[in-house]
Formats: structure tokens, sequence, C-alpha cells
């Protein structure tokens, strides 16, 4: 696949087919420390990153490389050690939990691994958990229609397929309309069919709403969906480059 290679800082331009090339994201050689007794970890070890709007990213790293807390970071679930983030023009870096709560509520949407639904509330009842407390929510019956699910929203999740409560968990996350998607292994509990599927309704959320998401993976190909893939090893970037020519999930091999 032609690619364009940067030098490894994360500032590559703006892929040529988003939306816009408004950065959505910046961070400044953040850093995050955790330190048990006199011993200290670096998860993040100065990172300087710009995300853009409508930008489908994925970031792709070994375990323990930084991919994670990034997200939390830029997610509003955790605070940097040093260095400074910025939504847009409001910066996250030293505001207080509350502040970091409200911007969670209003712009961004969380999708896991595990799709933490909850068991005894159907797929409409688990989305309605969103969709009463989100400011400009869509009906909880649009969402699970976007994501295929259209009939299966009154089941129950034990009545539903690995790749169906995903599709619930995307639902609910996109029910709140936000500016962010950030999914975390999205697809690293499912086979490679119920996989594509998943991806499929990632990229149609991406490209129908502009919706600005990133993508953890540890499946190197799913790279080749994204506007932009980013390394990470050791708390930092490794390398950045941008796809000339994209994927579609169907396309993967996996």
């Amino acid at each position: 696949m032609p690619v364009l290679h940067d030098d490894g800082t994360g500032l590559a331009a703006a892929p040529t087919d988003a939306p816009t090339a408004a950065p959505v994201f910046r961070t400044r050689a953040i850093t995050k420390v955790y330190e048990t007794g006199d011993v200290k970890v670096y998860a993040l070890a100065g990172v300087d990153l710009t995300l853009y709007k409508g930008e489908l990213t994925v970031l792709l790293g070994p375990s323990g490389s930084g991919k994670s807390t990034l997200l939390n970071i830029l997610g509003g679930l955790d605070h940097a050690t040093e260095g400074q983030v910025w939504f847009e023009d409001t910066e996250l870096t030293n505001m207080s939990d509350r502040g970091l709560a409200r911007y969670r509520r209003d712009h961004v949407g969380f999708v896991f691994q595990f799709y933490n639904l909850v068991p005894s509330l159907t797929a409409r009842e688990n989305v309605q958990l969103v969709t009463d407390v989100a400011p400009d929510p869509m009906p909880a019956e649009e969402a699970l229609e976007l994501v295929g699910l259209g009939s299966r929203m009154d089941h129950f999740p034990s009545e539903m397929s690995g790749g169906e409560q995903q599709r619930v968990a995307i639902a609910r996350a996109i029910a709140k309309r936000p500016q962010i998607l950030l999914c975390n292994e999205p697809t690293g509990a499912l086979d490679s069919t119920t996989g594509v599927q998943v991806l499929e309704v990632l990229r149609d959320i991406n490209e129908r709403f502009g919706t600005t998401t990133v993508v953890i993976t540890h499946n190197a190909e799913i790279q080749c969906m994204a506007h932009r893939v980013i390394f990470f090893q050791d708390g930092k970037i490794s390398e950045t480059k941008v796809n000339v020519r994209r994927l579609s999930p169907s396309q993967i091999v996996w």
C-alpha cells in the first residue's frame, strides 16, 4: 500500500481524504509516570501528537508501549503527569475531575474490547443509559438502526452474539453524537468475520458523521483502513504514516 511517512513525531500532514484538516487534539511533551515505591515507570515519555477532525487513526505497538494511556488521557479518564493536552481550543491538562466528566459526557464516546453491557437490560435500554444523560442525543432506536440492530433492540445481551453485543456498545457510544470515538481493541474478542462487521460500522460512523475515530489494536492489518497510523514504542511515537490508499474492512486479510 502506498504510504507517506513522517519523522516519527506524530505531526504528519492531515490525510488528504479526511473531511477537514482542523486539529481536534494536540498534545505537547506529555508524560505519564506511575510510581511504586522508589521505582518510576514512564507509560508515556514525551509525546507530541496532533489528531485531525474527521480522521480515522489506528494506534499500533506492543503491550505497555503507551497506547491505552494516551487514549485514557485524550478521553479525560486520566491526567498526564507533565505536558499539555488540548481538545480543540480547550486545555484538558489541569481540568478538574468534574470538568473532565462533563467533557466526556458531551464530546467523547468509548468502545472497549469487552462490551460492558448491563446484562439485565435490553439493547435499547443499554443505549438509553447514555441518551438519558447526554445533552443532545439521538434516539436509542436510531443508534441501533445505524449499527444494523433494528430488529434486535429488545433482546438481552445473553441473547446476542459477541459481534452484536459490540455493536450495541458502539450504538451506546454514538447515541450521544460524540465528536470523538475512542476504541480500545474493539475487535479483540471477536472472530475475523464478526470483527470485519464491527470495523465496517466504525468506518461508516466515521464517514457518515465525520466523527474523529481513534482505534487501538494489536491486529496490524487493521491499519490498512485508517487515514493515518501511529506506532508506539516505549512510551513514545516511533513512526507515523499516512495511507494514500485505504482498504475497506472486507479487504483486510486477518
